[in-house]
C-alpha cells in the first residue's frame, strides 16, 4: 500500500514523495521454534514486502530458550539478581533476530536487526518486569527509510539508567504495540502458534470458542487473570494509543481475533473463562494484621513481587485480634521460594501461607452490575462441592480462589454454564 503525498514548494516544481505505510508484526511461540519455521516466516514478510510496506518484524526467543536459561540459572544460584537474569534472558530475542535478519538477507531481503535498545524502547529501571515509558524510534525509521526490514529483538528495553531491561514474560507483544504506536503503524499482528484468542484454555474444555473480536478491557483482564494470549501491557499500550491489535496462527491463516475499541454494552455477559494456577495467598495474624500487612507489602515491593488481591478485615475476639491476606501470582517471579523464606523470618509465626490455591475468573462486561452472576458461579461451585476460598471483582471480573486440583474442573462448569450455552 502506497499513500502520496504532494509537497508544493514556492517558485518550483511541485515534488512528489511517497510514504509506505507501516506493519508491525510480532512473532513468538512455536511459530519462531527452529531454523526451518524462521525461513516460513520469511515467506510470510516477503508477501507483505511485496505489497509495498514497510515493515518492523519483533521476535520472540526460539522455542524453550527463555525457560532453559531460567533453568541454568536456577542451578546456579536459588535467587538470582534480577539485573543478571535480564542480562541473561534478553540474549534469547537477539538470537532470533540474528538468524532471520539472515535467513531474509539470503533471500534478497534487505534487513537489519536492532536490539530493544537499539530500536529505541526506553524503561523504568524495574528488572524483570519493566514498563516501557518511551519509544525513540529513530533508528528504526531510519532503516526502514533505506528500503530494509528492521527486525527487533522483544521482551527488552534499556533504562534510563542505560540497564539493560525485560518486560516479563510475554513482554514482546509490548514492545510490538509500544513500537506500533510509536511507528504510527497501520496496524499490529501478533502471530504464533494458535489462531487467535479462544473463550477458554482449549486444554481445558473441549467445547472452548474462538472469539472473533474482543474489547480492550476484556482482553486486558483476561491477560492478568492468567491467559497466556497476549500481555496486559501490551493491551494497555493499544488501549491508549487505539491500536487494533491482529492475533492469528502464524502457519494455519484463516480465523484471527481483533482486539480493539468496541462502543460499551455491544458485547454483554460472560465471554471467557480463565484459569491461573501459580498463585499463592499470604494470610497475616496478630494484634495489628494492618501494620503486618504494610511491612508485607513494603517487602515484597522490594522485591518487585506485584500483589494481586488484597483483603484487610478487623475482627474482635476475646483479645484484640485482626486478620489480613492478599494473592500473589508466582509465575514470573525468578527465587519465590527464597523471597517466601526471607519474608517469613522478617514476619515470623504471625504468616502463614497458602500453596494449594488457583483463581478462576469470569471475564466479561457488565458482569457486575448486579449481584446474580457471582452468586450463581458460587452456588455452582457448591453443588458441585468445590469450596471457595477468596473472591474479589473488578468492572470486568469475577475472580474466585479455589482447591488447584479442582480448578480444571471449576473451569469446564463455569464455561459449559454461561459460555458454551449462552446462558448470560
Amino acid at each position: 500500500m502506497i499513500f502520496y503525498t504532494l509537497i508544493c514548494q514556492p517558485q518550483s516544481s511541485a515534488v512528489v514523495t511517497f510514504v509506505m505505510a507501516c506493519i508491525v508484526q510480532k512473532y513468538g511461540g512455536s511459530s519462531v521454534a527452529d531454523v526451518d519455521k524462521l525461513r516460513q516466516i520469511v515467506d510470510l514478510i516477503a508477501d507483505l514486502k511485496d505489497q509495498n510496506f514497510d515493515i518492523a518484524v519483533v521476535v520472540s526467543a526460539m522455542g524453550k530458550t527463555t525457560d532453559e536459561l531460567v533453568m541454568m540459572a536456577r542451578e546456579i544460584s536459588p535467587k538470582p539478581p534480577r539485573r543478571e537474569m535480564d542480562m541473561l534472558l534478553s540474549t534469547g530475542e537477539r538470537i532470533t533476530m540474528s538468524l532471520l535478519c539472515m535467513a531474509l538477507n539470503e533471500r534478497g531481503l534487505r534487513a537489519v536487526s536492532l536490539t530493544g535498545s537499539q530500536a529505541g524502547i526506553i524503561t523504568n529501571d524495574r528488572h524483570n518486569d519493566a514498563q516501557v515509558i518511551e519509544v525513540r524510534p529513530f533508528r528504526v525509521q531510519d532503516e526502514m527509510a533505506k528500503g530494509k526490514v528492521v527486525i527487533i529483538g522483544g521482551f527488552q528495553g534499556v533504562s534510563y539508567k542505560r540497564d539493560i531491561t525485560t518486560l516479563g514474560r510475554g513482554g514482546s507483544d509490548t514492545t510490538a504495540v509500544a513500537l506500533a504506536a510509536a511507528l504510527d503503524a497501520e496496524r499490529c499482528e501478533i502471530y504464533s502458534d494458535v489462531d487467535g484468542v479462544y473463550s477458554t484454555d482449549p486444554s481445558m474444555a473441549a467445547d472452548a470458542r474462538h472469539l472473533p473480536e474482543l474489547s480492550y478491557p476484556v482482553m486486558q483482564e483476561m491477560s492478568m487473570a492468567g491467559a497466556k494470549v497476549l500481555h496486559s501491557h501490551a493491551v494497555q499500550f493499544a488501549k491508549e494509543k487505539n491500536i487494533a491489535i491482529y492475533a492469528r496462527s502464524a502457519f494455519e491463516p484463516g480465523r484471527e481475533t481483533v482486539i480493539r475499541r468496541i462502543a460499551p454494552g455491544t458485547l454483554i455477559g460472560v465471554q471467557a473463562v480463565v484459569s491461573e494456577k501459580q498463585v499463592e495467598r499470604i494470610r497475616l495474624h496478630g494484634e495489628d494484621a494492618q501494620a503486618l500487612f504494610k511491612q508485607a507489602a513494603e517487602f515484597l515491593e522490594s522485591e518487585q513481587v506485584p500483589i494481586k488481591e488484597v483483603n484487610v478485615t478487623g475482627i474482635t475476639t476475646a483479645g484484640r485480634h485482626s486478620k489480613a491476606s492478599f494473592v500473589v501470582s508466582t509465575r514470573n517471579i525468578y527465587g519465590w521460594e527464597q523471597i517466601k523464606a526471607d519474608l517469613k523470618n522478617k514476619i515470623g509465626t504471625r504468616i502463614d501461607f497458602d500453596t494449594d490455591l488457583a483463581a478462576l475468573s469470569l471475564i466479561g462486561e457488565g458482569l457486575n452490575r448486579n449481584n446474580l452472576p457471582l452468586l450463581d458461579a458460587l452456588d455452582l461451585l457448591a453443588r458441585n462441592a468445590i469450596p471457595v476460598f477468596g473472591i474479589t471483582t473488578t468492572s470486568f471480573r469475577i475472580s474466585l480462589l479455589v482447591a488447584r486440583g479442582q480448578v480444571e474442573k471449576s473451569v469446564q462448569l463455569c464455561h459449559s454454564r454461561w459460555v458454551a450455552n449462552n446462558s448470560i
